[in-house]
């Protein structure tokens, strides 16, 4: 059975008979886990094992866990600074700032991979350009360069640490004020303006070897009607054909209410395939991820099911093994000297 489309998410810290019955459609490709499904290191290293043992090919199981105010998991995790802390260090040193920019993606994807989870919907791409609040701190810098140099270096330490990147959320979220969670964002320059900044990070990192790109739900609407995670314009046209991402392309979650132009679940999960998307996310709404699975019975990817068999997670040392290592202590060392950040997370 090939890996499905779908990427769905759990109600606690076990699966529900109802959930496995859901796991094991033929659609479902993944889960993605939240705060609400950790108790303990022993309880997520279980849960994250008995949801890879449920197929074969394993189910990929993912994560948004950036460091700073989006991080999942707390208790046993090293808290990640965020993305702004890295770009301030950068500012004073380049040297400095690209050696904890790897050294934080590395620690981060390490306590991952050590409980079994394959990857983090990470590094952001986005630029700081001081007008998005769900964006803020999570962005490296208002300079594009800068912010593909760091997030290059982001990426380098989560691939030592067996783990593949996925870069978010294109063309770009930062050139606007609303949060896709709650409303539909029209960004209204250029394809010019967004050319020369925000495209500039992306390109970048799909040519150092970027695995996987989520779009953003953002309406460019000078370029294009639809947001980009619906857009064929965006998502072949542009990602596709001109800057050549032979990733995956992750959709944001279709149950963001920026999401809801796109009609009811099953239409919004056909646009978003049709647009170019491989997998789909549909999270906090059981009966969104129903409908969904049920509108795309028979539905055949070959080329999207080998893209997704590329963001499994490669061998890594277990927990204990970890955190008993010279990498980890040298690592939790950097991360001490740099981090002044408030632990508070940002429920997205």
């Amino acid at each position: 059975m090939a890996l499905g489309p779908v990427m769905l998410d759990l109600i606690g810290t076990k699966i529900s008979d109802q959930e496995r019955e859901l796991l094991l459609h033929p659609q479902t490709g993944g889960v993605i886990l939240f705060t609400r499904n950790f108790e303990s290191i022993a309880q997520i290293r279980d849960l994250v094992d008995e949801i890879h043992q449920l197929r074969e090919p394993r189910l990929l199981v993912a994560i948004d866990h950036e460091g700073g105010r989006v991080q999942r998991f707390r208790d046993g995790f090293t808290h990640i600074p965020p993305a702004r802390n890295i770009g301030l260090i950068y500012n004073k040193d380049k040297a400095k700032g690209r050696e904890f920019a790897k050294t934080c993606g590395w620690l981060m994807a390490a306590e991952l991979r050590s409980v079994g989870i394959d990857f983090s919907f990470a590094p952001v791409l986005d630029i700081a350009h001081g007008l998005s609040g769900v964006i803020g701190d999570r962005a490296y810098h208002s300079n594009p360069e800068y912010v593909a140099d760091l997030a290059h270096h982001f990426m380098a330490g989560m691939q030592k640490a067996g783990m593949e990147a996925v870069g978010k959320h294109y063309p770009g979220h930062g050139g606007v004020r609303e949060d896709s969670h709650l409303a539909l964002p029209v960004d209204e320059r250029s394809l010019d303006e967004i050319r020369d900044q925000d495209l500039v990070p992306f390109e970048r990192m799909i040519h150092f070897g970027l695995a996987g790109i989520m779009p953003a739900h953002v309406v460019y609407s000078r370029i294009d009607q639809q947001p980009a995670g619906f857009s064929a314009y965006w998502l072949n046209g542009v990602l596709r054909q001109e800057l050549g991402f032979k990733g995956v392309i992750f959709s944001d979650d279709l149950s963001m209410v920026a999401a809801e132009v796109g009609g009811t679940y099953a239409e919004r999960a056909h646009i978003a395939l049709k647009a170019g998307c491989d997998m789909l996310l549909v999270c906090n709404h059981p009966e969104g991820a129903a409908e969904v699975l049920m509108a795309l019975e028979g539905h055949e990817d070959t080329v999207s099911s080998v893209r997704l068999a590329r963001m499994h997670g490669r061998k890594a040392n277990g927990y204990a093994d970890l955190r008993e290592s010279e990498a980890w202590r040298l690592a939790q060392a950097a991360i001490a000297e740099h981090d002044d950040s408030p632990n508070l997370e940002l429920n997205v």
